[in-house]
């Protein structure tokens, strides 16, 4: 069950993440909840000490931190700061939480530049009949959780959640 918990809970909140905020804009609060929870129950099942279970706690902390100060200056969405902080909880301060950070950065910036690119041609795609969310096209920011949800799914194997599941398996 906790395997199943690791190999699945995170994968499936960033998919759901990913497909409403594209399809939306907006994150549900309830997929950031849910990863936060699911780690509460697994992490000590899947074999983290208090004191592992912490520094991921304090990981999340610091890039709520961060994303705080960003999401006050206007420059990340809420859902977004929240869905990175609860991903973060995740990594913990491992190098995989590094790694996750430059995907969603290196990932971000490839959809930003891919929507801005769409949005510039709007009137073709429009014209062509090309099945796109109107949201995309006419919302005045950027569906960040993708990124963060490619992000995850591209370092979440490095991850200790991982690690311990597979250890687990062996």
């Amino acid at each position: 069950m906790v395997i199943a918990c690791i190999f699945v809970v995170f994968p499936i909140c960033l998919a759901v993440a990913a497909f409403t905020d594209l399809l939306t804009m907006t994150i549900p609060n309830r997929v950031s909840a849910i990863l936060l929870g699911a780690f509460v129950v697994t992490a000590p099942v899947a074999g983290l000490g208090i004191g592992q279970i912490g520094l991921h706690f304090s990981a999340a902390a610091t890039v709520f931190a961060v994303c705080f100060c960003l999401f006050a200056l206007g420059v990340m969405g809420g859902g977004d700061a929240k869905l990175l902080t609860a991903s973060a909880v995740w990594f913990g301060f491992d190098a995989s939480l590094v790694s996750f950070l430059i995907y969603v950065a290196l990932l971000g910036g490839v959809l930003t530049l891919a929507i801005l690119l769409l949005r510039s041609k709007e009137h073709v795609i429009l014209a062509a009949g090309v099945p796109v969310p109107s949201l995309l096209l006419t919302a005045k920011k950027i569906p960040y959780g993708i990124a963060i949800a490619l992000g995850g799914f591209a370092a979440y194997p490095a991850s200790p959640m991982m690690q311990a599941a597979f250890m687990h398996l062996s």
